[in-house]
């Protein structure tokens, strides 16, 4: 089982991509994949939105995700998020093993 959570960040004039960017730049990200527990923290752009991003963002399980919220890093992010004001739409899904049926299967190239 993982927890997968999708955030969309908002914001005008390019503040999400430029929150994101930051976020790569300063390390952030690279210590945050580097936490025990993580399994995914990427971004992503919407073709059809150019003022908002997407995280998708797995953990191993919520101790794990626990753990990361409690870290110094919240803080640099909450910094960060609040420097380019922005806004969040939040999505949380627990993944199992066996979510992918034989009948799906058939329609996923590997």
């Amino acid at each position: 089982m993982a927890i997968v959570i999708n955030i969309y960040y908002s914001g005008t004039d390019g503040s999400a991509r430029k929150f994101a960017e930051e976020m790569v730049s300063t390390g952030v990200v690279d210590r945050i994949r580097k936490e025990e527990g993580n399994i995914r923290y990427d971004y992503f752009f919407p073709m059809d939105d150019e003022e908002t991003v997407l995280l998708i963002d797995a953990w191993k399980d919520q101790e794990a995700l626990d753990v990361h919220h409690g870290s110094p890093m919240m803080n640099e992010i909450l910094k960060l998020r609040e420097k380019y004001d922005l806004k969040m739409k939040v999505e949380r899904f627990i993944s199992a093993d066996d979510a992918i049926t034989e009948n799906d299967k058939k329609f996923i190239k590997n």
